[in-house]
């Protein structure tokens, strides 16, 4: 969290260079819904550790989430922003097998209880291409901190994995303005490498309640992980998504 916090600081320092701009706006975008479990794999550690699912042979509970978003563009073209996306998921169950996971040993049949923690803090340049009719197409890149856990307890026994890290991704942006007031949007964050991937996509129909406020409907995918040397975790989320955007 204390890595999340001096990101937003020092992303927070750049941006008010940009306020003297008087073609610019800036802008808050908060979103908010429910968030479900697809699949979630865990081996920790990787070839070793036990591997199981917190979805699948556990239980995880449907969550609330929000995401705040804050920025400035400048030009019409120029875009940039600060994400705020923390995400904890509770999941609970017992299975009929021992279970290696970091530092402990689960004993078959003991009820675990665990936490899954994946806090997001993201720096994101975008510039717009394409801005023509009905039509928005933008790209850039975002600049993004990880901070993630694992936790596993039961029976007295408790381990966890944290993990946190610097990861680059591509941002994608489309908008078709298929009304003076209604719009689809599709926007996010993603990357591929020989480690594993990153993909977090919003698509959701927008309502143009006024100039300056915006609300919006839709459907987020997270999904992701990495299998490397130390961990083995690939995970699947799916938000049902609402929220607003206000520019001043």
């Amino acid at each position: 969290m204390k890595k999340g916090l001096i990101f937003i600081m020092l992303a927070g320092a750049l941006l008010p260079g940009t306020a003297g701009l008087s073609f610019g706006q800036w802008f808050v975008d908060l979103e908010n819904g429910a968030v479900l479990s697809g699949y979630n794999d865990v081996e920790i550690p990787r070839d070793i550790g036990t591997r199981f699912s917190l979805s699948e042979e556990l239980k995880t509970d449907v969550a609330c989430f929000f995401r705040l978003r804050a920025g400035y563009q400048w030009k019409s073209r120029h875009t940039v922003s600060v994400l705020v996306a923390p995400l904890s998921l509770k999941t609970e169950g017992s299975l009929d097998r021992q279970i290696f996971f970091y530092q402990e040993l689960f004993p078959a049949g003991t009820l675990l209880r665990g936490r899954f923690k994946f806090n997001s803090y993201r720096l994101t340049y975008r510039y717009d291409f394409i801005r023509k009719g009905r039509w928005q197409v933008g790209a850039g890149l975002t600049a993004k901190i990880r901070d993630a856990a694992i936790k596993i307890e039961g029976d007295g026994l408790s381990s966890t994995k944290t993990n946190a890290g610097f990861v680059p991704l591509i941002n994608l942006r489309v908008l078709w303005q298929f009304h003076d007031r209604w719009g689809l949007l599709l926007e996010g964050d993603g990357a591929v490498a020989r480690q594993g991937r990153a993909e977090d996509f919003l698509l959701a129909l927008l309502w143009k309640v006024k100039d300056n406020l915006s609300l919006k409907f839709g459907y987020r995918i997270l999904e992701g992980g990495a299998d490397v040397e130390e961990v083995y975790n690939f995970t699947m989320l799916h938000y049902l998504s609402a929220g607003l955007t206000f520019t001043f």
